[in-house]
């Protein structure tokens, strides 16, 4: 026996020393990685320590006792990530479909413990056919003690999940529960019940590709934060994502090293149109803020009446909620409101200032919109914002609108900085549909209602559609020049660095779910 542990032992570390990246470079990268694989081409190299490695399982029903795999299906340990300590696990799809047993799931459960109680990352690559069905309720009560962990550890450690091949029935709700979720084009897929049971139960005919692929989460469910084009790109998305976020909630996300030059950007002076109607790209307002190159994108292609992302300024980390007038508009909606609400929620749990960037003409009206809950989703991202106590900066670029200005961190409810370009219109609602309401018999009555119609929005226009009455009100703090964003931007950020806020005595608020 000892002759087989020593073997065993042998292969590990040979397989744990490394030097890997460049042979898995060259020779994987559009292919599957295995468990292991996958753990040393994330971690650091020869940082890996490997915990649990000779655990087996304890199922002697159905001839299980004759199939015994050291590791019970999945790896776990920790090691560094750019020199930042992580936990992880990797399940092996090679050992009975990497299914979650007793001790499957007692290994997960004893690095999340140690996560916690060292204030670390966790990070799981997922890759399970679901609960090991040889053992019944025990590997029910396995994902049930993974779950209950998963809670316990939200919003104390970033908790990181990549789906890098099947996960379906209770083996979905663990990703679904920790911060991010990413997933690999063409090879994998999440769903609680799988084609064959849609077919029986509702005689619909999917794949599981369109029930729950990389593409579908990613722009219908918006299950998933990240897609990547296959293992290596998951995995890098890993680290770029990591770099952004701090160790624990106790810390900040350490600044990189930055040299002032000259901060005027004079490209953001040109980016609003003189058409009010006209769209823009708000990824061109974000890259002329932000430091170059540093824009991460979540939810990129989910909801994309409103961006969000991580970014920096001046060497600090920083999440960025943004509406998009390329895209309904940038009205606000059931799904931009849970990913705003959702995404800003993260950045409070963990000391990640905000800055939120609005271009707003309302709520989408409809009855798809209010039959969905726009008012109780619309709530989540008012909910969020007026909860966070981060920094948080709020930059009006064009139009603020009714109550989503209210909504889009205005300063009624607790924004630090709030700053407006010389093109904002912040009003309850658009220059015409007020004069029709306003002036509405004065309309109807004259010799060229039409005409009278023009004036009277002219009218309205004049006297509300500027950032000034706002700015004499106290609303909003300096009307400023675009060109000037970036270096305002930096100034605050620097001085709501020590930012504190006691918040009430009580076990917790309750949010519109």
């Amino acid at each position: 026996m000892d002759s087989k542990i020593d073997n065993l032992n042998q292969k590990i570390a040979l397989a744990s020393l490394g030097g890997g990246q460049e042979r898995i470079d060259k020779q994987h990268k559009n292919k599957k990685l295995t468990a292991r694989e996958r753990v040393l081409y994330l971690l650091d190299e020869g940082s890996f320590e490997e915990i649990g490695m000779l655990v087996t399982h304890r199922t002697t029903d159905f001839g299980m006792d004759k199939e015994l795999y050291f590791g019970d299906g999945v790896i776990t340990g920790y090691g560094t990530i750019n020199g930042r300590l992580v936990y992880i696990f990797a399940q092996d799809f090679t050992v009975f479909g990497g299914s979650l047993s007793e001790t499957h799931a007692e290994k997960i459960c004893k690095i999340m413990d140690q996560a916690l109680k060292v204030g670390a990352p966790i990070i799981g690559l997922n890759d399970s056919g679901g609960a090991r069905i040889q053992e019944g309720v025990r590997s029910l009560g396995g994902y049930a003690d993974i779950f209950y962990r998963n809670v316990q550890a939200s919003g104390v450690i970033p908790q990181l999940s990549a789906i890098m091949g099947p996960c379906a029935g209770g083996a979905v709700y663990s990703p679904a529960m920790t911060d991010f979720t990413l997933m690999v084009e063409n090879s994998s897929y999440m769903f609680v019940t799988g084609p064959n049971v849609v077919k029986t139960v509702t005689n619909e005919t999917v794949t599981a590709e369109e029930l729950g692929g990389a593409s579908t989460h990613s722009t219908k469910s918006g299950v998933t934060h990240i897609t990547s084009a296959n293992d290596i790109q998951c995995l890098e998305d890993i680290k770029t994502l990591l770099s952004y976020i701090p160790q624990n909630n106790r810390e900040t996300t350490k600044k990189r090293a930055f040299t002032l030059g000259d901060e005027i950007r004079n490209a953001l002076d040109q980016i609003i149109p003189n058409n009010p109607n006209k769209p823009y790209d708000m990824h061109q307002v974000i890259n002329g803020i932000i430091d170059n190159e540093s824009f991460f994108e979540i939810h990129k292609d989910f909801a994309q009446n409103i961006i969000v992302g991580f970014a920096r300024i001046a060497g600090r980390s920083i999440g960025i909620v943004a509406n998009q007038p390329l895209n309904l508009a940038g009205c606000l909606d059931v799904n931009s409101s849970v990913k705003g609400a959702r995404f800003t929620r993260f950045c409070d749990c963990f000391n990640i200032p905000l800055l939120v960037l609005v271009d707003v003409p309302g709520f989408l009206p409809g009855t798809d919109q209010e039959w969905h809950g726009i008012i109780t989703n619309g709530a989540k991202l008012l909910y969020a914002l007026s909860e966070a106590t981060v920094p948080r900066i709020t930059v009006i670029t064009r139009k603020a609108y009714g109550g989503a200005y209210d909504v889009m961190n205005s300063k009624h409810i607790g924004a630090d900085f709030n700053f407006a370009w010389p093109t904002a219109e912040i009003a309850v609602m658009g220059a015409k549909g007020a004069a029709e309401i306003i002036f509405k018999n004065e309309i109807k009555s004259a010799a060229n209602p039409e005409a009278k119609w023009k004036e009277k929005e002219a009218e309205y226009a004049f006297k509300f559609a500027d950032p000034y009455r706002a700015a004499r009100r106290g609303f909003i703090d300096e009307v400023i020049y675009p060109k000037n964003t970036r270096r305002k931007l930096i100034k605050a950020f620097q001085i709501l660095e020590n930012k504190d806020v006691l918040k009430p005595n009580r076990k917790h608020g309750n949010i519109p779910l």
